[in-house]
């Protein structure tokens, strides 16, 4: 998988260098991806009959205390990815966005809301422009480059998970994690996630790709996807706001670009 995701960052960079004339490729790969999505978006109506066959036989080998665990998983998730938003998003957001990060998460509630209903960053995007223009005063050229790329590669939520869920099924299976083992699973975790579609139930499937990482039973998503809408609910608002908080902190940047060169100009011009 990680070769597909590197091969597919320079393709689309090839796409991009190329220009006008690789425009048949990039519809191509546009109209693939929606075709993907498409097809995802059936996988997953059909995944609670699915999750239901998983889940069954494990509960009858070891009982309905092998539940109780994915409680504390719910609470882990949960509280990981409330702190990287308060703490990360909010340091960012202050120091490099010069916007107070109250403001910030008051602006872009609404698209958070809207995430962690739908579970779907994609699905989100179009409130999420709305709100960073309309209440955080991103740029237009800012937000309409920033937002797509970001709900396309920037899934921080969706890594906090997978890192999560990894972790309580090794320790279900009873098996010790190395340090090199830990350090892959961060790396295949970040990777995975940049590679995440922005749909409902994405990451569970790139959870596979974390455990065959580390050489663990890929049986172990079963525990994980009788939750993973709820789990789906917390890392996609904390994608979506992630989002956004680049898209403040880019048009900062830019902003301050444009000073300087006006600055810059004017003294010339004296």
């Amino acid at each position: 998988m990680l070769q597909i995701i590197f091969f597919a960052i320079f393709l689309g960079l090839g796409i991009t260098l190329v220009g006008e004339r690789a425009k048949p490729v990039h519809h191509f790969f546009d109209g693939l991806a929606e075709i993907m999505y498409r097809i995802t978006g059936i996988v997953m109506l059909l995944a609670p009959i699915g999750v239901f066959g998983l889940v069954a036989p494990v509960v009858g080998q070891h009982g309905l205390s092998v539940l109780l665990p994915l409680l504390k998983v719910i609470v882990a998730v949960g509280l990981a990815c409330l702190l990287h938003v308060l703490i990360t998003y909010s340091i960012l957001v202050k120091t490099l966005g010069k916007m107070s990060p109250l403001k910030f998460l008051k602006g872009i509630a609404p698209a958070g809301i809207v995430a962690f209903s739908t579970t779907s960053s994609a699905g989100t995007l179009p409130v999420t422009i709305k709100n960073t223009r309309e209440n955080l005063g991103v740029s237009h050229s800012t937000s309409s480059f920033v937002l797509p790329l970001g709900a396309t590669i920037n899934m921080d939520g969706t890594a906090i998970y997978q890192g999560v869920a990894v972790i309580f099924i090794a320790q279900f299976f009873g098996l010790e994690l190395t340090f090199t083992q830990l350090l892959t699973i961060v790396l295949t975790t970040t990777f995975a996630s940049i590679g995440t579609a922005g749909v409902p139930g994405a990451g569970l499937i790139m959870l596979t790709m974390v455990l065959n990482a580390v050489n663990m039973p890929i049986e172990g998503i079963a525990l994980i996807a009788g939750i993973d809408r709820i789990l789906d609910m917390f890392r996609t608002s904390v994608n979506v706001v992630g989002d956004a908080s680049a898209a403040v902190v880019v048009d900062a940047i830019e902003k301050q670009n444009e000073s300087d060169s006006k600055s810059a100009g004017q003294g010339s011009t004296i």
